[in-house]
């Protein structure tokens, strides 16, 4: 029943030609893996359209996910209680909502402190944070959100808090199993002494993700954050109405 009405309503969603390709995608990798028969048609679409529509570097993507999947998440899912160092430094809220519906990240680049993280947990922090993002879009459909959207704050951030290893893992991530999830991310307060970082790290981003990237100067800040979220969806911090709270360490999601 359930796979009847997602066909129904891929019908109605879209290219009608992408859809057969999305098909195609299925068949192909499901050869290959059939636990692939367990993923929605709106993933294969986003790992087909993260591949530019060819079918068989989309499948390639699609079975890398499918083998790391069980491996990264034996229990469908990571709680805050295996992350819990990461959680503790509040260096990333998940809260609001941008003008397009996309739910929002607020992060604080210098809350992170490498020095006393461990590379794997940072990782699996980084899967943790992720889900949690997608569990707050609406449920696949037509016309649906499937993006989210984030305000990267890196006031007060320094080379303690420089982390290239950690950054790499973390877009690996991102662009290898989450293709097509991210929307925009705000660069605000950003010192001069980041680029030095930013540079190291921008060649590993995807051509199509280096767009959403967008560096905010501090006199258009105000009108930039106002243009894309709504003041009740805004943190206090930029003027706007949304108390942020920081995450607990023994939320079991």
């Amino acid at each position: 029943m359930a796979e009847r009405q997602e066909q129904q309503q891929v019908a109605s969603d879209g290219d009608a030609a992408e859809w057969k390709q999305v098909a195609e995608l299925r068949a192909v990798t499901q050869a290959q893996d059939p636990s692939c028969k367990e993923e929605e048609d709106y993933t294969l679409r986003r790992f087909l359209r993260a591949r530019d529509h060819n079918i068989g570097k989309a499948s390639a993507m699609l079975l890398k996910y499918l083998k790391w999947k069980p491996t990264a998440k034996p229990h469908g899912a990571i709680p805050a209680s295996e992350v819990a160092r990461e959680v503790a430094q509040a260096k990333l809220c998940l809260q609001g909502y941008d003008r397009e519906g996309r739910p929002l990240i607020y992060g604080f680049g210098a809350r992170h402190h490498p020095a006393r993280r461990d590379l794997e947990e940072f990782k699996r922090y980084v899967v943790h944070v992720l889900d949690a993002t997608v569990a707050r879009l609406p449920p696949p459909g037509p016309g649906r959100q499937e993006k989210f959207a984030a305000v990267a704050d890196l006031k007060g951030w320094g080379y303690a808090n420089c982390d290239i290893r950690g950054y790499l893992a973390a877009l690996d991530i991102m662009q290898s199993y989450y293709p097509e999830r991210l929307g925009r991310v705000f660069l605000v307060h950003v010192p001069y002494v980041f680029m030095a970082a930013w540079k190291i790290v921008y060649p590993f981003i995807d051509d199509n993700t280096k767009k959403k990237f967008v560096f905010v100067a501090d006199k258009d800040l105000d009108r930039t954050l106002r243009e894309a979220i709504d003041d009740s969806q805004l943190a206090e911090i930029y003027g706007g109405k949304l108390k942020l709270v920081e995450p607990a360490a023994d939320d079991s999601n």
